[in-house]
Order: C-alpha cells, then sequence, then structure tokens
C-alpha cells in the first residue's frame, strides 16, 4: 500500500469568498464545483501539483452533522511548500504577492531546520504557511 496524496477538505462560511482567496490571491483555478454554477456547495481548486477542497457548511450537514457543528477554522493550518531557484523568486516573491491582500501571521522568516517561512490567514481563519527551502 502507498499514500499517494493528501489534499485539504475544507468546510468554509461563505464559499464565494474562499473561492475568491484561493483564486485571486494565491492563483488557484477551478477544476470542478458542485453544482456547474454558483451557488455553489464544492468547488475544488488546484494549482500546480496542489489541490484543495471548498465545502459549505450546510454540504456536510446532512451526512456529517457534528464535523458541521464544529467551528470553521481554527487551528487547522496547511504547509504549502514552493520551488523556485531562489528565494528571491520563490517565497519571497509570493510573499510580497499576497500580503496585501490577506491578514499575515508571520512574516518571512528563516527557521533553524532550513526553510524560509511565511504564514497568512484564509478568510475562515485557515492559517497557510508558504516554505522554501533555503
Amino acid at each position: 500500500m502507498k499514500f499517494s496524496d493528501v489534499t485539504p477538505n475544507l468546510i468554509v462560511t461563505d464559499i464565494d469568498r474562499s473561492l475568491a482567496f484561493y483564486r485571486d490571491v494565491l492563483g488557484f483555478s477551478v477544476v470542478t464545483s458542485v453544482p456547474e454554477a454558483a451557488p455553489f456547495v464544492f468547488v475544488w481548486v488546484q494549482r500546480d501539483d496542489v489541490n484543495v477542497f471548498l465545502n459549505t457548511v450546510g454540504s456536510v450537514q446532512e451526512m456529517l452533522p457534528d464535523l458541521a457543528a464544529r467551528s470553521v477554522g481554527g487551528t487547522n493550518t496547511m504547509f504549502l511548500n514552493i520551488e523556485a531557484a531562489t528565494t528571491a523568486e520563490g517565497i519571497d516573491a509570493l510573499f510580497d504577492l499576497v500580503k496585501s491582500m490577506t491578514r499575515v501571521v508571520m512574516a518571512p522568516k528563516d527557521q533553524f531546520y532550513g526553510m524560509r517561512e511565511f504564514g497568512i490567514e484564509d478568510p475562515d481563519g485557515y492559517v497557510i504557511f508558504a516554505a522554501q527551502r533555503i
């Protein structure tokens, strides 16, 4: 047996707002949605090899009421690995692009474990750490 991928499956309070964040701030594209036209209950977005699923609270309420009752966002985080020739072309360029469009929870920082990272928050409080090996 081999695990081949993991995809964040986020429950969001306003799917249009979340879609705008992942599309317009982070550069993701829509792969598919349910239904095909708004109002959406599910949207799959992708950028390069990274996928994120967005679900409305209502879309999980019937099948998973305990999950739908939990607070959205909170302490959930994602770690997004960046690849580029240099940190100036990669992690620093991404930070410069997004810093005015979202809440920064951690400014770019060289970590002791060999990564340069920053953290931002999506509209529902999910924290996204972007990192590049230095």
